[in-house]
């Protein structure tokens, strides 16, 4: 399934290649003209403690492995592992680790730096998740740095402690002060790696986007880079946790612990402070009317928030924007299962009748949207396309460009999978295509289709990387947003830019659009299917 991954040629050498970093010397493997560095620690940090720098070290530390991964309060058991296969590993709280692929470890090089922050919400996941995450083709394509980091996450990272002493003070943020300081770290070390430190961009999807959009409005995060992605990591509804509900939240894991002095709660077993955790988001609901997701707490202070109703921060207005999403996202057919074998082999009575039940009396009107704004694809479509990612995703530009920000440039993700005779594309399935291993992704992978499109897409990425603009010669001209144009490049068999393409669709397509009876509970790619509890 992935021959070229698994048969390249990765060279050890105990002198060679190594590089000189602020703590120390850092040996690394050489594979097929990519330099690779795993496991490289960028801070130390007890439980609810903020990060410090390494302490320095004599002689040349191994970075050929990959550090621990954040503990999960759930086991992801992947429903989803043929089309967004996952590779697993050890879990461990000290998990500030960060990887580097590059071409140069030369401090002249002053290549674009890129850096991945993983998905799966702010709970789960991991720099090494997906085997779509590894970072060697993008490297190689766009001969620029690519990085990934593991941060603190689910009640490590997200827990606010704040009412329990000013040592607590950001602990309902600490997964993103991790990040901040694997920002400080590349700042200051990655020059070594052949890196530009004043050209950085970061990445994220689903989760990884929703950290992106974070540290957009992180003040401390200012000038720590220069270009965001946000991809599939907007979401319509969402809302920032307060502290009032943060705090909330973190007592009643407190109180679950029976905990005499909080300082217990820094050294229980992890495995009692997230069934601790778990019982705390029930508990929310019944107590509260509300549950609780773990994410960003907005103090004013370490995150200033997002939103609608919340301007961006003037430290990284400059920063230039790509957005976007795909077509299907959870709501794709890969995950919503209406009728045996594929949609495209349904009858037209048979997709009539869905869409009715669907749609209602808005079944109509929907259907001649749904045409109007893709007119090749086909009815039954109508069925799996998402609106709660791609509104959000659409107007992010048109309030940046309001607010007088650097350009945002959106895009959609439009192809159809071959999997199951026709698949919708799915959460996910982009990220194969920008890091250009669509090669390798049997479920996503069309002969002389994804070649050209993983170059397309992969093309756009470095080409963002390096200017701020995602032009290039191998696709058509990309507008940036403003406040008119509804500017959105289609990522398909055939990639082109479109205006207002569905403006009309998604003000009439209801929030939940596929709301009949499934054979099976819906399962999304967001972190896996059926969870096991601690």
């Amino acid at each position: 399934m992935y021959p070229r991954k698994l048969t390249r040629s990765i060279i050890t050498n105990p002198d060679y290649p190594v590089v000189e970093t602020r703590q120390g010397k850092l040996r690394g493997l050489w594979c097929e003209d990519v330099f690779i560095f795993r496991g490289v620690q960028y801070a130390r940090a007890g439980r609810f403690q903020m990060p410090q720098e390494v302490e320095p070290w004599e002689g040349t530390k191994e970075a050929i492995i990959f550090g621990p991964v954040c503990p999960e309060m759930h086991t992801a058991i992947a429903h989803d592992e043929y089309n967004v296969p996952h590779y697993h590993y050890i879990q461990d709280e000290e998990c500030h680790y960060l990887n580097i692929w590059t071409k140069h470890i030369e401090k002249d090089a002053k290549k674009p730096v890129m850096v991945w922050i993983h998905g799966g919400g702010f709970s789960t996941g991991s720099s090494i998740e997906l085997y779509a995450y590894d970072g060697h083709e993008l490297c190689d394509f766009g001969d620029v740095v690519v990085v990934s980091i593991n941060h603190r996450l689910n009640c490590i990272g997200y827990l606010d402690l704040s009412e329990y002493g000013e040592e607590y003070k950001y602990t309902g943020n600490l997964g993103q002060v991790d990040l901040v300081a694997a920002l400080k770290w590349i700042n200051q070390n990655i020059e070594a790696f052949g890196g530009d430190p004043g050209n950085v961009t970061i990445m994220g999807q689903s989760g990884g986007g929703g950290k992106v959009s974070s540290l957009l409005q992180t003040p401390s995060a200012a000038g720590l880079f220069h270009k965001a992605s946000i991809q599939s990591g907007l979401f319509e509804g969402s809302k920032d946790n307060t502290p009032e509900k943060s705090r909330a939240m973190a007592k009643l894991v407190v109180e679950n612990l029976a905990i005499k002095d909080i300082h217990d709660i820094e050294t229980i077993p992890y495995y009692q402070l997230a069934r601790a955790a778990q019982a705390a988001e029930k508990q929310m609901s019944a107590q509260y009317g509300f549950g609780l997701h773990f994410g960003p707490v907005r103090d004013l202070d370490f995150y200033m928030g997002a939103g609608e109703d919340v301007p961006f921060i003037e430290e990284n207005k400059n920063v230039p924007v790509l957005v976007g999403n795909v077509l299907g996202e959870f709501d794709g057919n890969y995950n919503q299962i209406y009728g045996e074998g594929s949609k495209n082999d349904w009858s037209e009575e048979q997709v009539n009748t869905l869409v009715k039940e669907a749609f209602g009396d808005k079944a109509e009107a929907v259907t001649a949207a749904h045409r109007k704004a893709y007119p090749k694809a086909k009815p039954v479509d109508v069925l799996y396309v998402n609106r709660g990612c791609r509104i959000p995703a659409r107007d992010f530009g048109k309030k940046r460009f309001a607010e007088g920000c650097a350009p945002v440039y959106n895009w959609l993700f439009n192809l159809e999978s071959p999997l199951n005779s026709g698949t919708i594309a799915w959460h996910n399935v982009e990220e194969a295509y920008m890091f250009h291993n669509a090669n390798y992704l049997e479920a996503s992978y069309i002969p002389g289709v994804s070649e050209q499109l993983q170059d397309q897409m992969t093309g756009a990425w470095v080409s963002f990387a390096y200017t701020g603009d995602p032009n290039h010669t191998g696709m058509p001209l990309w507008h940036a947003v403003d406040a008119e144009n509804g500017a959105c490049m289609i990522f398909d068999a055939v990639t082109r830019e479109e205006c207002h393409h569905d403006d009309e669709l998604m003000s009439i397509l209801p929030p939940k659009s596929i709301v009949g009876k499934n054979a099976r509970r819906p399962r999304s790619t967001f972190g896996g299917g059926p969870r096991q509890s601690l």
